[in-house]
């Protein structure tokens, strides 16, 4: 069961040694939860194959939750409404999918953003 999902944000500040970050993530009392997209941004950044191998093995610790065709359809519906209005980018609209259909908490510092797609009562601050 999915109890909520990171995004990048969260995952790059751990993996950078944000002490806030690390002292959060240790304390979470069950996995969270992760996307394909936040999954392949992640590893996107990473510059060497040395960062690369640090960055899976953190991002191995997340459960991965793929997106659905209703995903999909729920994403560009929010590129189409919010884009041009909003500034909201394709990446953000796939990832918050994936919370709105499951009604779980995206744990990010894309705060906006993220609520313009999500509203506030799924989009969480966590440090």
């Amino acid at each position: 069961m999915i109890i909520a999902v990171i995004d990048s944000t969260v995952a790059i500040h751990i993996l950078r040694g944000n002490p806030a970050a690390r002292t959060w993530f240790a304390a979470q009392p069950v996995q969270l939860s992760t996307t394909p997209v936040t999954w392949l941004e992640v590893i996107y950044g990473a510059p060497s194959k040395r960062e690369q191998r640090r960055t899976k093995a953190l991002l191995d610790q997340f459960d991965i939750e793929y997106l659905s065709e209703a995903d999909m359809d729920w994403a560009m519906q929010q590129l189409l409404a919010y884009r041009l209005s909003h500034g909201i980018a394709i990446l953000d609209c796939l990832i918050a999918s994936v919370c709105y259909r499951l009604q779980v908490p995206l744990y990010t510092h894309n705060v906006r953003d993220m609520t313009i797609l999500l509203g506030s009562s799924l989009v969480v601050k966590p440090y």
